[in-house]
């Protein structure tokens, strides 16, 4: 049964990698599970039709036969729990696996996220230059302790995981700060996810589109 998934008709990021069906592309390339990409407008994204696919109108969705998902971290769970490949064999591991997928979009997205709409919308602000030591602050807290967790380890959680895929994307999106470079081991982990085989082909395949939308 062929799985669909929903993308940006043009992505905002101009196909750097850093739109969210990113993730989900990535994890199907992982799994070695063909795909087919419904692209939606803007527009689109706000009629019911989509609405029906997700609640909040936005991207990515999965539709696995009867089955449609939201959130890229439910999706990539739903694709680890049912190919091989993104999610640990052990019991444990795998719920140290899962930990980590939640962590790295509930506590390391939130104030990357936080940064970067403040560096896109706020500049123009008379209180930006005030605010951003504090935003750079939360979020270098974070690669603090991820970095000391993930110590000289390659990956999170022994063998590349769905763990990885998440947070690895994550951090990407503070390639342009120049924060991840105040921490080589977190600047090798992201290197380590983009190298992989599935990633070039899942980024490939997102900057096609925008390369045709453009």
């Amino acid at each position: 049964m062929t799985l669909t998934i929903t993308a940006f008709e043009r992505s905002p990021d101009g196909g750097k990698g850093l739109a969210r069906d990113s993730r989900v592309r990535w994890a199907l390339e992982e799994v070695n599970q063909a795909y087919e990409v419904r692209l939606v407008s803007f527009q689109a994204m706000k009629q019911p039709a989509h609405l029906a696919l997700h609640p909040f109108g936005q991207i990515p969705t999965l539709e696995d036969g009867e089955l449609a998902l939201f959130e890229t971290g439910a999706i990539v769970l739903h694709l680890g729990q049912r190919y091989p490949g993104l999610l640990p064999e052990g019991a444990e591991a795998r719920a140290r696996a899962v930990a980590w997928m939640f962590a790295a979009v509930n506590t390391v997205e939130p104030p990357i996220l936080e940064l970067t709409m403040a560096r896109l919308f706020e500049r123009d602000q008379p209180w930006y230059a005030d605010r951003l030591p504090a935003l750079e602050a939360r979020v270098r807290t974070r690669l603090q302790q991820l970095a000391a967790r993930l110590g000289d380890a390659d990956w999170l959680e022994g063998a590349f995981s769905a763990a990885d895929l998440m947070m690895v994307h994550v951090l990407l999106r503070l390639r342009s700060t120049g924060l991840l470079d105040e921490f080589p081991p977190l600047a090798a982990y992201v290197a380590r996810g983009e190298a992989r085989p599935a990633y070039q082909r899942a980024f490939a395949a997102q900057l096609a589109v925008n390369t045709r939308a453009a």
